[in-house]
């Protein structure tokens, strides 16, 4: 899909990147004034009339019109064969347009970025803002005059300024306010009647500690507003100074989290306190704050059971409730300590117990034991939906449910299994109206409708975990999201560079989000298995592996990208070798992805035993789409690898 960019001045890139040749600037004015009807047709006179002022329009504008129009279509629309009609730049009654999609146009990216970072949270406004802001390439629709244009330049220079504005906000509300103090400073000396920078660079000074350079700024606001653009400032710039004077506009919420731990900390005995960070570990967790969670709640758990005291550390070990989607633990060594822990607890815990308290439990040992080979960690699910189930305690079936949904994973074909499980937590989650649980039926579901082939269905279930994770403030559920509109853009046929774009976008989310189970060797994996969902039959390794993985650190997925990396140089002895060593896939939501990579790597060596065993292990997702489960990326459907494979074998060897 051709790209097309008006932040500047009006240029078109390929699929590949690569700069369409648009002839001159009548030709970019047609082509910008189409983008600037955002689809709608725009009559051939009215592209003369903008085209030329009145009275200097030539007697044969609709014929130049027509010749300008043509040469477009030629550039946007190189490869279409001969009097097939055109897909992009359309004829439409008396009329043109441009048919994109609104990702294909960077204005309307910058639109969409300030709509869908309306009410998200700080960490996800300044993710979606700096990719916006990196389309700016200078004065949009550069170099056209037309009336037209003047309009929508101010129209798109205003989105612009309140991006900027809307970013720095995100910047103070995470604690980083001399950064936004730095890029604040120009903001408000060229623009110097927008209220909101001069609130936003006074309260970022104030935030970095610098109250008396915060109150100067107010001041200096005033003089300008008053003095050199003959308006009073606005109360949003009475209130904040009033607030500086009084020290009421300092508790940002690193300072709201250390003012009421240390309050705590002075207060009640050391059982509560640990029950409480417990509670408080959990609540970091599900807000982001996953890693630095995560290193404190191992802590918390032995210092529960020193005191001796089974029932304390069962409540510890279970308050910090995480449902998770990821089958990969982002901390092995630790994740055993916790199981360990929860086994340890299990066995101390007097007869009379709860069962809902053993419920979860079991949903701990299940939960912490994922993506490892054996039958513990079935039998804890088993256990904990039992248990909870028997309890009627709704709560504890959502955990049990969770760790259920993450255990059932350790053999290909189970998709439709865990949809049933994501609609059951659903289901029991809105009728108590827990938030947590809807998030987790709604990604459970869109991993299973995606891997089952349903995009439609996966998609509405992305929309609603979305929406639910903006208004109660859970910024990963948009990093997961986001993976899935970068696999669905790959399953629904979308150029391979645009579908690489949205991989490394959502790949620069997951950066630093506390999930390194899911994010190591994520990127190379997806990228290589969308080249694989597209090989054609007469390809061979060296088609498949571009430059696109150069580079890039495949982690725990290497032994099953090696082979593929090696066939792509060259190197078939040493491909052959890699392949007949490779390890049975772990269980998780990858497996059949592993397995399809595994399974085409053996024919392209000639490995007949990997290929049974691939072939063997891809049987029971016959009708499911590999990889799809993850909602991160997709191998294509099984049933076509199948066939491959099936194919291979039945060749007679000799």
């Amino acid at each position: 899909m051709v790209r097309i960019g008006v932040l500047g001045p009006v240029k078109a890139w390929s699929d590949a990147g690569i700069p369409a040749p648009l002839r001159g600037p009548r030709h970019r004015e047609v082509l910008g004034r189409l983008v600037a009807a955002r689809g709608r047709t725009v009559a051939a006179t009215t592209l003369v009339a903008d085209l030329w002022d009145e009275g200097r329009t030539p007697a044969d504008g609709l014929a130049a019109v027509r010749t300008f129009v043509s040469a477009l279509r030629r550039a946007l629309e190189p490869d279409r064969p001969p009097r097939r009609p055109a897909r992009l730049l359309v004829t439409d009654g008396p009329g043109y347009a441009l048919r994109l999609p609104d990702h294909a146009v960077d204005a309307r990216r910058l639109e969409a970025a300030l709509s869908d970072t309306r009410g998200a949270t700080p960490g996800v406004t300044l993710a979606r803002l700096d990719e916006a802001l990196d389309l700016w390439r200078g004065t949009p629709y550069a170099g056209i005059e037309a009336s037209w244009a003047r309009a929508e330049r101010a129209r798109l220079s205003e989105l612009r300024l309140t991006a900027v504005e809307r970013r720095a906000d995100a910047l103070v509300a995470l604690g980083r306010g001399a950064e936004a103090v730095a890029e604040l400073d120009g903001h408000v000396a060229a623009h110097p009647w927008r209220e909101e920078g001069w609130r936003l660079l006074a309260l970022g000074l104030y935030r970095s500690a610098r109250q008396a350079d915060a109150l100067a700024v107010l001041r200096r606001a005033r003089t300008v507003l008053a003095d050199e653009l003959g308006v009073d400032p606005g109360p949003a710039l009475a209130q904040l100074e009033t607030r500086l004077l009084r020290h009421e506009a300092g508790t940002g919420p690193g300072d709201v989290w250390a003012d009421v731990t240390d309050a705590y900390a002075h207060g009640p005995g050391t059982r509560a306190r640990l029950e409480a960070s417990a509670d408080l570990l959990r609540t970091l967790a599900v807000a982001g704050g996953l890693t630095q969670a995560r290193d404190q709640r191992l802590v918390v758990v032995h210092a529960a059971e020193q005191l001796g005291d089974p029932g304390l550390t069962a409540r510890v070990l279970t308050a910090y409730d995480v449902p998770g989607t990821w089958s990969r633990s982002d901390d092995p060594a630790q994740a055993a300590e916790i199981a360990a822990a929860a086994e340890r607890t299990l066995a101390a815990l007097p007869a009379d117990a709860p069962g809902s308290l053993r419920a979860r439990l079991y949903a701990v040992v299940a939960t912490e034991t994922r993506g490892l080979r054996g039958e513990r960690g079935l039998q804890a699910a088993r256990e904990a939906v039992n248990l909870a189930r028997a309890a009627a305690d709704p709560g504890a079936l959502l955990a049990a449910l969770a760790a259920q949904a993450l255990q059932a994973v350790d053999r290909a074909g189970l998709a439709p299994v865990r949809d049933a499980i994501g609609a059951e937590a659903l289901e029991i989650a809105e009728r108590h109206g827990s938030s947590t649980g809807q998030i987790l039926g709604h990604l459970l579901r869109m991993q299973a409708r995606g891997a089952i082939g349903d995009l439609d269905g996966a998609g509405v279930h992305a929309d609603e975990a979305a929406a639910l994770g903006r208004r109660h403030e859970r910024p990963l559920v948009e990093v997961l999201v986001e993976w899935f509109g970068a696999m669905r853009l790959g399953i629904e046929g979308a150029p391979l560079t645009e579908v690489d774009r949205a991989y490394h976008g959502a790949a620069r989310g997951l950066a630093g989000a506390g999930m390194p189970g899911m994010e190591k060797g994520l990127l190379p994996l997806a990228l290589l298995c969308l080249r694989v969902a597209r090989m054609p039959a007469h390809a061979g390794p060296a088609d498949v592996v571009p430059d696109a993985l150069a580079g890039l650190d495949a982690g725990p997925y290497s032994p099953w990208t090696l082979p593929w990396r090696l066939l792509a140089t060259g190197r078939r002895h040493e491909a052959d070798a890699a392949v007949r060593r490779l390890p049975e896939p772990p269980p998780g939501l990858l497996l059949e992805a592993l397995w399809v990579l595994a399974g085409r790597a053996a024919i392209a060596v000639g490995s007949r035993a990997v290929a049974e065993r691939a072939r063997h292990a891809l049987a029971p997702a016959a009708a499911e789409i590999a990889g799809a489960g993850s909602a991160t990326l997709t191998a294509g459907p099984v049933a076509a690898h199948l066939a491959a494979l099936e194919a291979f074998l039945a060749d007679d060897p000799a």
